[in-house]
């Protein structure tokens, strides 16, 4: 099987390097002249054959909106086009309708597993028509870890079901992250507590809190034990907001999503160990930027 694969970035980049060591043919394109296989998205098409799935991985919004309309313009019908990146449901119906009139078929994925996905493999949430993703699935099978494909990859629903339910992974993982992150600090504050990443080293087996997140905060504790180097400024990436707009949508309460959210905007105003801890974290599992202390 042989795809085309835009955008080289930290996930795309090593997305093309798993399928290749599992068998797929990859032919990418990146504006970085380091990463690309070829000079154009013209190139790419051209490389790969009819009919073509091409697979976006790209940041979310006007960057995605280009890429999608500049591949409608090419592409011919029959072939399919997967974004993978972190897109809003919405846009995915959007961009799923603009394709179809030129019988260009569409479906959407959300990709978790961040930095780490070459390695263990990700977890899939695919949204489109059945064929579409039955198509895919060598590609699906190959990203996603060893083992049973259910445990990993999921069919989600149509056309924006894939993102809609990245969104919420998303936005459970706030909460998440700030859970930790809270029980982090209220360690730190204790003056009866004399070995804090032990503490957490100790809970990785065993305990009903054990998680891959909790095993990464370890990971962080260990590279800088006091977080030093890390300010408390966190950033939130878009998901998190689209889950808590949901709720509201749907009358769903939220509260601890909600809460964590709103502890990012705090974190840009304070001084907090808990979002110094939420910083580290997204910097371990996605490689996301951390600002230095100041």
């Amino acid at each position: 099987m042989h795809i085309g694969l835009i955008g080289l970035g930290k996930m795309g980049f090593n997305m093309r390097e798993r399928l290749r060591k599992g068998g797929i043919e990859v032919t990418g394109f990146d504006r970085n002249p380091d990463v690309t296989d070829v000079g154009s998205v013209d190139e790419l098409i051209a490389a790969v054959p009819a009919p073509r799935l091409i697979w976006v991985m790209v940041p979310s919004g006007e960057i995605t909106d280009a890429v999608i309309t500049e591949l409608g313009n090419k592409l011919d019908a029959g072939d399919l086009v997967i974004d993978g990146g972190n897109s809003r449901f919405t846009e995915d119906q959007k961009h799923g309708a603009a394709l179809a009139e030129k019988g260009i078929q569409f479906a959407d994925c959300g990709v978790s597993g961040g930095v780490w996905g070459l390695q263990n493999g990700y977890g899939l949430m695919a949204g489109g028509d059945a064929a579409d993703i039955e198509r895919a699935l060598p590609v699906f099978d190959v990203l996603r870890p060893e083992g049973e494909r259910a445990d990993s990859f999921v069919h989600v629903g149509g056309v924006g079901a894939g993102h809609y339910a990245k969104m919420v992974h998303n936005g459970i993982e706030y909460g998440l992250m700030q859970a930790y992150a809270e029980g982090y600090e209220l360690l730190a504050a204790k003056d009866i507590v004399t070995d804090l990443p032990g503490t957490f080293r100790a809970w990785q087996k065993g305990t009903v809190v054990r998680s891959w997140l909790l095993d990464l905060m370890v990971k962080a504790l260990d590279e800088d034990p006091g977080l030093a180097s890390i300010d408390d400024y966190v950033e939130d990436s878009g998901e998190g907001r689209w889950t808590v707009e949901e709720a509201i949508a749907n009358a769903v309460p939220a509260p601890a999503i909600t809460a964590a959210l709103f502890a990012r905007f705090s974190s840009r105003e304070d001084n907090s160990p808990a979002m110094k801890m939420v910083s580290a974290l997204r910097h371990q599992f996605g490689g996301h930027a951390t600002r230095p202390a100041k």
